[in-house]
Order: C-alpha cells, then structure tokens, then sequence
C-alpha cells in the first residue's frame, strides 16, 4: 500500500495526497503533520516507513468538501486519489493486489465549482500570465460559472488587474520572474494554446472571436493546459473567450481599490462599497454587480444602455418588485452548468437547470409585454427562451426534488422510462417479500424482536438480541450464523438469501439505468451550454438593473449624466457607505457639492481633523466609480465628464514585509499617479507630506500640487494641513481654494462637515486633541508652544516665507537640463556591438564624462 501511496504522492507532487481507504481520506507523512496543522485534527501514526512511524491523519469522505475549504484557505492545494476499481475486480486480478487508485483531480483556489467551497456572491478568477516578445498578456477563467477574458496589459498595470479580478489562484511560466504557481514554460506556448481553443469551441479558426495577439493566446495555453491538469483531462465548459482592450474600462491600480474599499475591506466584504448598495437577490447578480463596481466602463453609450433600463426599473415600483420576485425564486443556472461540464454534476443540478430554464421562459413572456422597452433589455429578451425542448426533456425525467448524490439513485421520474419501472417494482416487490418473510419468522421463532437488516457489508440479515440468539445457533435450526457484535447476534437463511439476490439485482441494474439516463441528460444539457450561459448572464444583468433601480429609489439617488468634455459637477453628493452607517446610527448625512472643470480643475482643501475632508474625496471618487459602473449615484444631480483612471491616495498604511514604511507608501503611490495621470483623470490626494519632516513635507506637497495642476492636468482634490499651499491661489489658474467648517463654541469644537469656498482659518488640532480625551496639562502646555510658534510666523512669514518669488513648475519642466552622458548610454545596445565599436563607445563616454 505504501508503494502505491509514494508512486501517487510522487504524481501529486507539491498538492497534499487525499488517499481514499474506505469512508476516509488519509494523509500520510508531511502531508499529514500540514493538513492536521491547519484543519486542527489529531495528528497519529500508521506502521513504519525506514524504520521511522509514518505520521498520518484522516478526514471522512462524507464530510471532505468542508475539510478541503479550510485547506484552500489555508493556502493548499490538494490532489485526489480515489479507488477507480472495485474490490471484486482487484480480487479477480488475483493474489492480494491491492484496489487500484488514481489521482482524480487536483483542487485548487482557482479551479473550485462546488457550491460548497465558493461564495455565492463572489466571481472565482484563475489568471494566468504570459509575456511574448516584451507584450505581456494574461487569461482569466472563473470555471464556476464559466466566464473567460483576454487581454494584454503593460507590466505597470499587471497589478491593478490582477486586484481587478481579485485573482484566488495565478499561474506564471517557469523562470520568468513573475509571482505565482510555476508550470512548464512549454504550456504558454501560442501556437499550443490558439490550438486548444479551437478544439475548446470546435472551430477551425478563432477569427469570429477576436484578434488575439500572440501574448495572449500564449497565456490562454498556460490557463487550459493547467485546467486540464487539475481536472485530469476533463475540461470544463468556458464561454468564448472576452477581449478586453485597455481602455475599455476606467483604470484604476491595486492601492485605490485597497483605498476607496470598493469590493472588499480589510475584513472582508461587509462595509465596502459593494456591500452598501447590493440590493440583488441571486449570487449571479452579486457576482455580476462586483465585477461592474471593479471595472467601470469607458462607453458612454454602453453606460447609457445600463442607466436607461435602470431608469425604467425605478420608474414602476410593480414591476420591479415582480422581477425581482421572480428572480428571487431562481436558481443558479451558470454553476450548475459548470459542475456538469466538469464532471462534478449531480441530478440536482439538472433539476436547477430545468427549474431556472423555465422560469426564465415565464419571465421572457412577461416581459416581452413590455411597450417600448429599453434598448439593452431588448437585447436582453431573446436570451430567456429557446430552451423548450430542454425543459420538456428535463420535466419528464427528473423527479422534483432529486438528491444530490446520484449514487442513491430515485432521481428518474416514474414514466420516463418502463424498462427501469419494472426493475423497480421488482426491487419493490422483493422488499414486500421480505417484510413478509420477517413476519413468519418470528412467528417461526417467536422472537418478537426479530429484524431483517441490510448494510453494506453483509447485505440483507437476521438480527436478534443476543439473548434470544442460542435456538438459532442450533444445527438444523435453518439459519446461518454470519456475526456477533455486544448486544445482538445476525444470520442469514437460504429463503432470504434468494429474495435478498433479486433485490440487490434489481436495484443494481436500476441504479445502472439511472447513471445512463443521468449521462444522456447531461450531454443533452451540454449541447445547450452556450445558450444556457448567455440565458445566465441575462438574468444577472436583469437582478443588477432592478437591484441598482431598488437602491436608487430607496435612497433617493440620482441619474448620472455623462458629457464628452472633462467636468466634474455633483450638487449634493454623499458618501454611500458613511450615509448608511450614520443612518442607522439615527444621524443625518451632510451633502456637499463638487464642482471641478478645465478653468478650475484641482481643488485644495484645508480644514480640521475629523471634519470630513477625506469622506468628502473619497464620495466624489465613488460617484465617479457608481457612475460609469452604470448605477445611480448619491447626490442631487451628477454631470460627469468620463474618468480614463482613478487614483486615491488617501489614509495610512504600510508594507513592512517589503521594506515600506508608511511615508515610503505614500511616496510610491504618489509618484505612480504623477507618472501616470491624464488630463481626463480623477484624482484625490490627502495629506501628501505628513510623513517626514514640516519642511521636507511641504516641499513636496507643494511640487505635488503643481505637478498635478502644471503637468498632468488632472481633475483633483487635494486635501492638506499645510495652510501655507493656500499662497498657490495666486499662481495656479484652475487652483481654487475650499475648507471643511468648523466652529470652536464655548471651548468645544463643533464640526460642521459642510465644504466652504475659502481657506480654512486654521487646524483646530489642540480642539481635536482634547475631543480625544487629552490631558489638560498636556492641552495647555500645547497652547502655549503654539502661541509662540504663531508669534515667530508673524514675525518672520513663517514656513512658506519667500516661496513667492519661486519660479513657475511649469518653466523649471521646460528647463531642466539634459544629460548627455545618460542620452548617449541610453543609444548603445551592447548586444550588437563588436569588440572595436565598444571600445569606441568607451571612449566616447570617458570623453563626455571629462567635458
């Protein structure tokens, strides 16, 4: 048996071995001391291996999807090895072979479609990222509901998509320097991967599909190649493939997502954008609403498309809430389909399949009624139907509510076929038979407490209480002792025996015949695959229009409107998520108006602590977000130029594992967007400079606000406790100054959270300081260094003394001066170069170098 467990674990390589032994999957060795580590069981031995005890632990089959969740979480993948032959059969082969086991699937983060392993609202993302010829591209798969996206992306932007997609598992070629599961490089080769995805859709060409560059088609090879290994050869069902060009959706990198809590927060779901307005009622419309909040769109018409049937939603409350109630009583349809195409499916899913395919139709014969309907829901209509035969197919061969475990069988409806109803009435013809054979043998007996049993072990017995058991032991009695256990004795009788045979024949080839039909219905389903699907994401774009409809009504938000030109117009714009919290806190929201446009396009914002200047950035980034998402927004009205990139440097963190402080943090996200804004971006900056020293940090926030107002041209908010950058008013023509109000009453602070145009008169942190429970002495000790610091700024200008005769950012851009020993390293390419020409290029640069 070890043998046969090393030769797996040998196949199984870096994953953790389930190795089946009857109702338990056992662990062994370092594996084991893993496994009982993370899942908190008790960790044992089991025989000797080189003389050391084999260390092994175990979980039970019936139970192993719970046990295999918290592995996956615990980071670990996991390969099973089930028993692919029975004992009769390994018997027949003779001697004591052992059963013949073989590893089944591989289970990974990203290859999971079991519902009891994944979140329902949450979209299951395998990546995988290749890079040809300098073009570095990747292919994104979540086989759960059997979505697929292409797409090429700089190595700049690698990580702001893979935080789009929330990637669970990532695959990377061998040696190529990239953060993720190794496979061969031969796997990401082009010419491989265009092949397996002609023989994915069965076509001869994928030019109906997409122009897909080489990168691309390289890292889908690394993506099928590594499914198929997971699956061990089964691949599951994947729609064809997505192209996503760059500047189809609103960018937007890792640390914004991380900053403005779109889809997650540092605890998980609750309190993130995502979670304050899903008023959907399938997870496929959670999933779908999670990925339009991640990628916003850059079509103003698409978006249009997404507001107007939104529009018409929240226009008629009655048949909203007859949508939605329809919806709510829905099925999933797309991972049902996609445990079937994997061969994981269960009779379960095929009745979800047939419940979901009809209720679509009835929803598709309402809606059609509709007069005039929105464009994208006309669209949406003939996806709903043309599954009539399907449907007929399924409601005559599945029962109404089939078990999930075909094994069990019962889960073909009487009627559907008359060669597996007589194996059935024989079975239960056989079971009468029995229950009147029990009856005369205890008359025959007369032990009232005589049973006839089944297992799985003996099959069919006699069971008496060991007390009663000495008559049946006797020779000629008509029974056979077959066991004893501590209360009760069992035995077998030649006329129980030929029942029990024509029962368990029976029942043998009923549960054969089911596994057939079980097949053939499958199949059938999966000819229908892409239909189904598209019928999926029509009902979870119909959940998130009604549910986006729901949210806008209930809260009172408004539609967006979105113009060519970059402006950024929002009369009472709030937070969503701080609104809903201060409401249930019996509080009311403050709303503020933005108003950002090219004569006046960033936006310095001085005020206290505590007095809403990053709840005020944040909204307006979220209103930005909503809008091109397709949503209605939280604010009065919203006139939005569309946002190319959105950047948010807001709040305080760091990253130690990789050497980052928190100022270290800051500067690197700053200098991403400095690098990388337009002139059609958003940005919100708060507290640049706060991380170093008063004058270092001021420094640079200042040569930050000119960069920004000079160089990128950018729509920004930027908030600040340096009064001094107020003096930039006068230089910076679209720089407008702005505050949070406050008032100081009675010595208490009163925040008012209102934006104000104007600067701030001053910080308020000593006021702030004592709200925080301060002590006095401290407070005044603080009054007072602060008294003389305002006297020394009086006297001599203070920090920002004779920074207005410092030239425009502009100019010094325009005259920063040029290194010519730099220009001329950067024309040598050593690789072409023969020993002469280098030598030449040596002295050119010792040349430069000495002038």
């Amino acid at each position: 048996m070890m043998a046969q467990y090393l030769g797996l674990k040998a196949e199984a390589a870096d994953c953790l071995l389930f190795y089946r032994m009857g109702d338990f999957f056992e662990l062994f060795f370092d594996d084991a001391r893993a496994a009982a580590a993370c899942l908190d069981i008790a960790l044992t031995s089991r025989g000797e291996h080189e003389g050391v005890k084999i260390p092994m632990c175990g979980v039970p089959v019936h139970a192993a999807d719970a046990y295999l969740a918290r592995l996956i979480r615990g980071g670990h993948r996991v390969a099973i090895a089930e028993q692919v032959e029975s004992p009769a059969a390994a018997k027949a082969r003779g001697g004591k072979t052992l059963v013949a086991r073989a590893i089944v699937r591989v289970v990974t983060a990203g290859t999971l479609t079991e519902d009891s392993l994944l979140d329902a609202k949450s979209s299951n993302w395998l990546v995988a990222v290749a890079q040809v010829g300098g073009i570095l591209a990747i292919a994104a798969a979540d086989i759960s509901t059997g979505r697929m996206e292409l797409s090429e992306v700089s190595p700049d932007a690698l990580d702001a998509e893979l935080a789009r997609l929330g990637a669970a598992e990532i695959v990377v070629p061998e040696g190529a320097g990239l953060v993720g599961i190794a496979r061969p490089r031969a796997s990401f080769d082009s010419a491989k991967g265009e092949a397996a995805l002609k023989q994915l859709h069965g076509v001869a060409t994928l030019d109906g599909y997409g122009n897909f560059s080489r990168a691309e088609l390289a890292a889908a090879g690394g993506l099928l190649s590594y499914l198929d290994h997971a699956g061990k050869g089964t691949l599951p069902f994947l729609a064809v493939p997505v192209r996503r060009g760059a500047g189809d959706h609103l960018a937007i990198d890792a640390a914004t997502r991380e900053s403005l809590e779109l889809t997650a927060t540092p605890s998980g779901r609750a309190g993130s954008l995502l979670d304050c307005i899903d008023r959907t009622v399938t997870g496929a419309g959670a999933r779908l609403l999670g990925s339009d909040l991640s990628a916003p769109l850059m079509d103003r018409a698409a978006i249009d498309d997404r507001l107007n049937l939104v529009s018409h939603w929240a226009a008629d409350a009655r048949a909203r809430e007859g949508l939605r109630t329809t919806l709510r009583g829905l099925p999933d349809l797309a991972r049902p389909l996609a445990r079937l195409s994997a061969a994981r499916g269960s009779p379960r899913d095929l009745a979800h399949l047939r419940d979901g395919l009809a209720k679509a139709w009835e929803l598709s014969e309402r809606l059609c009624r509709i007069d005039q309907p929105p464009a994208l829901l006309a669209n949406l209509l003939p996806r709903l139907s043309g599954h009539s035969a399907l449907i007929d197919e399924l409601t005559r061969a599945i029962v109404e509510n089939p078990s999930i475990d075909a094994a069990q069988g019962n889960y073909i409806a009487p009627g559907y076929d008359a060669g597996l109803d007589e194996l059935r009435d024989a079975g239960g013809m056989g079971r009468r038979e029995i229950a009147t054979l029990e009856a005369r043998f205890r008359r025959a007996t007369g032990i009232a407490t005589l049973r006839i049993r089944h297992n799985g072990v003996l099959g069919y017995h006699i069971e008496v209480p060991a007390r009663s058991a000495d008559p049946l032991m006797v020779v000629g009695s008509g029974f056979t002792h077959r066991q004893t256990l501590a209360g009760v004795v069992r035995f077998n009788a030649p006329e129980l025996h030929e029942i029990a045979l024509k029962v368990t024949q029976a029942g043998a080839h009923a549960l054969a015949a089911e596994a057939a039909h079980f097949e053939e219905l499958t199949a059938r389903a999966l000819a229908s695959a892409v239909a189904i699907s598209a019928t999926a994401d029509a009902l979870a774009r119909l959940d998130v229009a009604a549910a986006n409809a729901e949210c806008a009504v209930e809260l009172n938000w408004c539609r967006p409107t979105l113009v060519a030109h970059p402006c950024f117009e929002i009369t009472g714009g709030r937070h969503p998520v701080v609104e809903a919290a201060v409401a249930r806190s019996g509080g009311r929201f403050v709303a503020n108006d933005c108003a950002l446009s090219a004569s006046d396009r960033l936006w310095l914002v001085t005020g206290p602590n505590m007095g809403g200047k990053s709840t005020f950035l944040r909204q307006n980034a979220l209103i930005a977000v909503m809008a091109q998402a397709g949503c209605f927004v939280p604010a009065t009205t919203a006139i939005l130029g569309l946002v190319d990139r959105l950047f948010s440097r807001v709040g305080a963190s760091d990253n130690l594992a990789r050497g980052r402080s928190t100022f270290m943090v800051e500067m690197v996200e700053t200098a991403a967007i400095l690098a990388q804004a337009t002139d059609r971006s958003f940005v919100i900056l708060d507290e640049v400079g706060r991380g170093t020293s008063t004058y270092d940090g001021l420094a640079i926030a200042w040569a930050v606000v000119e960069a920004v107002h000079e160089v990128n041209r950018s729509r920004c908010l930027f908030a600040t406790h340096y009064h001094e950058l107020t003096r930039l008013a006068e230089k910076l023509g679209s720089l407008s100054l702005h505050n949070v109000r406050a008032r100081e009453y009675k010595g208490d602070l009163v925040l008012l959270h209102e934006v104000a145009s104007g600067p701030a008169d001053r910080s308020y942190g000593i006021a702030v300081a004592r709200l925080a429970g301060m002590p006095a002495a401290v407070l005044s000790r603080a009054k007072s260094v602060l008294a003389k610091l305002e006297a020394g700024r009086a006297a001599t200008g203070g920090l920002a003394a004779g920074l207005d005769d410092l030239p425009l950012f502009a100019a010094l851009v325009e005259e920063t001066p040029t290194d010519p020993l730099r220009e001329t390293l950067s024309e040598i390419h050593p690789d072409t170069l023969n020993p002469r020409e280098a030598l030449e290029a040596l002295y050119r640069l010792k040349a430069i170098d000495g002038s």
